[in-house]
């Protein structure tokens, strides 16, 4: 049940907040140099980088709960120990994926 409505939260924050910020990043690269260090600033702010990783792991909780789905669809992971451990092991990789993403993208900055 936890997955399922992960599933649909982690959807629907990437479309609102996703879209949100998507739309601050084109304008401020469409209204010029100054509204794009405000956007930077902000992105790259405390509070701005919990929206980021709140982002990265909205898509990946979503992604693997989606490709569970999929293998479902397919007839496949319908016994109950499998159907359980997929269900309890989603988040925690959801949390490693998030985490070496972050990794990557902090070390590839220095």
């Amino acid at each position: 049940m936890l997955v399922s409505i992960l599933h649909r939260v982690t959807g629907d924050g990437m479309a609102i907040v996703g879209g949100i910020v998507l739309v601050w990043w084109l304008y401020a690269i469409s209204a010029g140099p100054d509204a794009y260090a405000t956007f930077v600033n902000c992105a790259t702010s405390i509070p701005g980088y919990i929206v980021l990783v709140g982002l990265s792991w909205a898509f990946f909780q979503h992604m693997l709960s989606g490709l569970r789905h999929f293998v479902l669809d397919t007839g496949a992971g319908y016994e109950l120990d499998t159907n359980n451990r997929w269900s309890a092991f989603l988040p925690v990789l959801g949390i490693l994926l998030t985490g070496a993403f972050w990794a990557i993208m902090l070390v590839g900055r220095v």
